[in-house]
């Protein structure tokens, strides 16, 4: 099974170059509009191409854009600004246009004006398309007319630098958990259409399932996994194990993350945040990372970011060292 793994944080970025330089393991970066961006993001304040600087200067790992398209950063755009610079920095592009233009027609055009745009820019990018289930759900027949379509518009040249397509089979992130079904028919049925189009299929919301559930789903044949917010959560886990749950450092934490509201759009309409404070802090904790308060913790806990590195390589130990 190959990664691609969500940079949360510094912290993540650099235990992932460290893990995949001395393992000689295949990893992709996937940030996702909010997190780098042509104009900064939440993770280390990067811009695109700070990041990409970054990495390159260390390693030889591809980064490919997480859900680039229109309305998937901060401000509800078109999508284009961002994506010239990613055609221009990055290694592959996930075209998703799906969020704003959840009709099919919609999606397909923009799908396919953004790759040719893109294709304009740079003819070496590739590019993965289709979106996950919490976005828009797909039906099998849904993904064979999609990829039917996406051959009849586009020349050959440009089907070559399409490498990924993604595929659905009922998970779903909610409350730093994967909530939803796992649907194994749907999972192959899916499969059988994306290799019958000679393209490789990717999964989103890899996070918080178990080693057995990876193993199911890779002996039907998938062979690539998204992981993100699942990385950040094991950061905010070596933090509040190193603060006390009664101390006035807590109680700043769960303020700052309460008053980022960057917890909303993770929670159902259930969720009471007074009353599941350690929940919300481990939800969007990784949001806040950049904060001053988190640099604070630091400089009194000088442990900590070796500590955060350690439990992020432990975590990819154990995906790497399970037997398939």
């Amino acid at each position: 099974m190959k990664y691609f793994i969500g940079p949360m944080s510094k912290n993540t970025v650099d235990a992932i170059i460290e893990y995949s330089e001395e393992y000689k393991v295949d990893l992709t970066f996937i940030p996702s509009r909010r997190q780098v961006d042509q104009e900064g993001g939440y993770v280390n304040n990067w811009t695109t191409k700070e990041f990409v600087n970054y990495v390159k200067s260390k390693s030889s790992i591809l980064i490919e854009r997480d859900h680039g398209g229109p309305g998937q950063g901060y401000l509800d755009d078109d999508g284009y600004s961002s994506l010239k610079c990613d055609a221009e920095t990055l290694d592959i592009i996930h075209i998703d246009p799906w969020k704003k233009y959840p009709l099919y027609e919609d999606g397909l055009k923009w799908t396919i004006d953004m790759i040719l745009y893109c294709y304009n820019i740079n003819k070496n990018v590739y590019y993965e398309i289709g979106t996950e289930e919490a976005i828009r759900p797909f039906s099998v027949d849904e993904m064979e007319q999609f990829l039917n379509d996406i051959r009849l518009n586009l020349d050959i040249s440009i089907l070559n630098q399409i490498k990924y397509v993604v595929v659905q089979c009922g998970t779903k992130l909610v409350e730093k958990e994967n909530t939803g079904e796992f649907l194994s028919d749907k999972l192959k049925s899916m499969l059988d259409v994306v290799n019958k189009h000679g393209f490789e299929a990717k999964e989103h919301n890899g996070d918080w399932v178990s080693l057995d559930v990876i193993k199911k789903k890779h002996a039907l044949g998938l062979n690539n996994i998204n992981i993100a917010p699942e990385f950040g959560e094991i950061e905010t886990n070596v933090i509040l194990k190193t603060i006390d749950k009664n101390s006035e450092e807590f109680d700043e934490l769960f303020s700052i993350c309460y008053k980022s509201n960057r917890w909303v759009k993770w929670v159902n309409s259930s969720f009471d945040p007074f009353k599941q404070k350690e929940l919300l802090i481990r939800i969007c904790g990784h949001y806040i990372f950049t904060d001053s308060f988190i640099s604070k913790l630091k400089e009194k806990h000088t442990h900590l970011d070796t500590e955060i590195k350690m439990a992020i390589k432990n975590k990819l130990n154990m995906l790497h060292n399970m037997k398939l």
